[in-house]
């Protein structure tokens, strides 16, 4: 291995219409080593990144100072030989996949386009090659997904996709832009696993791009920590977790989830039940019985349908008045499609849903009405769920006027306040989304949301993609707000520290079923289920001096479990044991 620099950034300064947002950074990434970028939303840090593949918009945008490639200049290369230098030389995995991906090209054109530009394969040898990346990712049955289209994929597959994607070409350099924040613990510890083991074979450097500090923990050997465009501190990752020397990069640290070295060994329980216990009368705000939702699977010449895709099977649970119920499981394991099948987002295939006693019937018109008055939801990207030309306070009064619940200057005042209430202030009503924050925009969808007055807000990765400081505040007001309003949440997430600070009881899903529910100590720190351990010990460690003595993440050798079953397929009745009381353990068919 050379001891040259794979990348050196030498005083890089970067400006946008004369208005300086980098000042002066500078670091050097050795081949096989990781430099993570840390700092929260703003700090400078992707902005960073783009300048170094020059991908800024030049009539706007001004880099200056040094990026050295392997001793090449980027900043002075012609165009020409900088496209050949982008997926070729410098590979980028962004946070949000949907976004790069092409939505109307399938995942196996838009990797094959990589690999037939930069290494001229084609034929036979080019599909081989494309299922060979998609077999590396874990992407389950890479010879029908190989032909699908991204909207087709879950969040955490479309990431795999562009893992997949950055790794075409062995580069010198990935450059990875926050790839795991929206990823579910064990996904990203098969990412992080996957890039590190990328590095060994291949001596490839990587520009780590994060607010986690927990995965900074876990791979990184270097840590640049930016704020406002400044670096703020910067050293080994063992002198800035040993010895912070700012508050900003403590608070950071701190932020991490504290589970590792905490888990209990658990006894095997001796009570098996046949069921889950039903819900009390008149307890359960909603209780969802046997839900099922499949989507057809079509192939062949006519398109007909050959199975289905079972993407929740047989799940039960209750959530009692003012009560926080988490869904945890690592993604495709069909925890948005249980929310989003519960308002109708998604078909329902069997089963039953209650709110407040009152079942809903989802071919009924006025039974839906019904149901959304008392059931809101909030979604993980608020920019996508509001309307860019509406303003914020119009989205805020619609969903009163439409249900008739408040009208005229009654509308006006109740969006006010409920603006007041999530943090935001009223004069602002007239704003659009765009001129909002990230997090202040998830705070107009919750105040939205708050505007039915509902009994129960189902949380679908609400904190998922914002820095750790944001995350803080949106988790605190939620449960500000839950003791205000006495509302119940279904939160959905990935984020185990998110799950501990705001969940009594927490439900572990996998493949479309709940393998575990209970108390969430006890799901925590007493698991009972392998996939609830496996889920748990794949959290990031809190330090990287606990790398070599923490139990090593056994490698998940088998194939990925398929959720296409055949026509006419039938899951086995589930089997259950209690290990506490409220905590019970599904048993393996």
């Amino acid at each position: 291995m050379t001891d040259h620099p794979a990348l050196t950034v030498t005083d890089l300064k970067i400006s946008f219409s004369r208005m300086p947002v980098v000042h002066g950074i500078s670091f050097e990434i050795r081949p096989g080593k990781t430099m993570a970028l840390v700092g929260e939303s703003g700090s400078g840090k992707s902005i960073t990144s783009l300048a170094i593949m020059r991908l800024l918009p030049s009539h706007v945008a001004k880099a200056e100072g040094s990026v050295r490639l392997g001793g090449r200049e980027l900043l002075t290369l012609p165009e020409a030989e900088m496209r050949q230098v982008r997926g070729g030389q410098i590979s980028m995995i962004f946070q949000e996949p949907m976004t790069s991906l092409n939505p109307v090209q399938t995942v196996g054109a838009q990797l094959g386009e990589v690999l037939r530009i930069h290494r001229n394969l084609k034929g036979a040898a080019l599909r081989e090659e494309v299922l060979d990346l998609l077999r590396k990712v874990r992407i389950p049955d890479p010879e029908q997904r190989i032909g699908q289209y991204p909207h087709t994929f879950s969040g955490g597959m479309r990431q795999r996709v562009m893992i997949a994607m950055a790794l075409a070409c062995n580069p010198a350099l990935i450059i990875a832009d926050e790839p795991t924040t929206a990823l579910d613990v064990t996904v990203q510890a098969q990412t992080l696993e996957l890039l590190k083991e990328l590095q060994r074979e291949t001596g490839t450097a990587v520009l780590f791009i994060t607010h986690d500090m927990g995965v900074v923990a876990e791979v990184a050997d270097d840590v640049l920590v930016m704020r406002h465009g400044r670096v703020l501190e910067q050293g080994s990752v063992h002198e800035v977790f040993g010895n912070p020397k700012e508050d900003y990069t403590r608070s950071l640290i701190a932020a991490v989830p504290s589970l590792v070295g905490k888990l209990k060994a658990h006894v095997v329980p001796a009570q098996p039940i046949d069921r889950l216990p039903e819900a009390a009368a008149g307890v359960a705000v909603l209780d969802v019985r046997d839900l099922s939702v499949r989507f057809p699977h079509r192939s062949g010449l006519l398109g007909r349908v050959k199975g289905a895709i079972h993407a929740v099977d047989g799940v039960s649970f209750s959530i009692g008045k003012g009560e926080t119920l988490g869904l945890v499981g690592e993604s495709g394991s069909g925890k948005s499609t249980i929310g989003k099948a519960i308002v109708n987002l998604a078909p329902v295939h069997g089963g039953s849903v209650a709110v407040s006693g009152q079942q809903v019937d989802y071919h009924s018109a006025a039974s839906l009405a019904q149901m959304r008055r008392q059931v809101q939801m909030i979604f993980q990207d608020p920019f996508g769920s509001l309307d860019a030309r509406q303003t914020i306070g119009s989205a805020i009064m619609e969903p009163m006027k439409v249900h008739g619940l408040e009208t005229g200057r009654a509308a006006v005042q109740k969006m006010e306040w409920l603006m007041e209430r999530v943090g935001l202030e009223p004069r602002r009503a007239n704003s659009l989304p765009h001129e909002f924050s990230g997090g202040q925009r998830q705070r107009i969808c919750i105040a939205r949301a708050l505007a039915m007055s509902p009994k129960v807000i189902i949380a679908d990765e609400a904190v998922s993609a914002l820095d750790v400081a944001i995350k803080g505040q949106i988790i605190e007001l939620m449960i500000d707000l839950q003791k205000e309003f006495d509302v119940s949440y279904l939160f959905i997430s990935h984020d185990m520290a998110a799950v501990e600070r705001i969940c009594n009881r927490v439900a572990v899903m996998y493949f479309g079923e709940i393998v575990e529910i209970g108390p969430r100590d006890e799901i925590i720190g007493r698991p009972g289920h392998s996939y609830t351990q496996r889920l748990l010990s794949a959290i990031p460690i809190t330090h990287p001096g606990q790398r070599e003595t923490r139990v090593r993440r056994s490698a998940d050798v088998a194939p990925p479990q398929s959720p296409l079953k055949p026509l006419g397929y039938a899951a086995p009745a589930a089997r259950w044991s209690m290990a506490a009381e409220g905590h019970f353990i599904r048993q393996a068919s």
